[in-house]
């Protein structure tokens, strides 16, 4: 269980480290297409504002990944229990 929710937390950080790249370096806000000046309705300190929060946000889930994998290490692979037989039989 560990290593699936591992597995999930590294795909979203990356891609979300991905797009917080692209926002960064190559991407603007929506609104510059339909306003008549470009960081008329959204600031550029805004705009890398929230860049650097998806940033944050992509880094975070890659390491809560790396921990979740690195936690797996601990946990069993399958668990065996014993079983008890019933106190009362009736055959």
């Amino acid at each position: 269980m560990g290593r699936i929710s591992g597995w999930m937390f590294a795909a979203w950080g990356f891609i979300v480290l991905l797009k917080a790249i692209y926002d960064l370096f190559c991407g603007e806000p929506e609104s510059n297409q339909y306003s008549l000046r470009p960081w008329e309705f959204v600031a550029r300190d805004q705009w890398l504002r929230y860049g650097g929060f998806e940033l944050v946000y992509g880094l975070a889930c890659l390491s809560l990944a790396w921990l979740l994998f690195r936690y797996s290490t601990f946990l069993p692979e399958i668990i065996q229990r014993r079983t008890q037989k019933p106190e009362v039989s009736l055959f």
